[in-house]
């Protein structure tokens, strides 16, 4: 599986290597999954329970926490 950004419209597909080569030169680039993870899933928002923000922790912050202890 590779992902595929489109350079005009900036969405990005996940598809099977063979379509990935078919598909990839001038409209299509190939990038990181990763790229692919963040454009897919929504990051956790904050829950506000009596008026306190509890500790809730967005999928963003988690990647870069890990990045920095690696």
């Amino acid at each position: 599986m590779k992902c595929l950004k489109n350079q005009k419209t900036g969405n990005i597909i996940r598809v099977d290597d063979k379509q990935a080569e078919q598909m990839a030169g001038n409209t299509w680039k190939y990038v990181a999954k990763e790229e692919w993870k963040l454009a897919t899933r929504t990051p956790k928002q904050l829950e506000v329970v009596n008026d306190q923000i509890t500790d809730t922790v967005t999928i963003s912050e988690k990647q870069l926490k890990r990045k920095k202890s690696k």
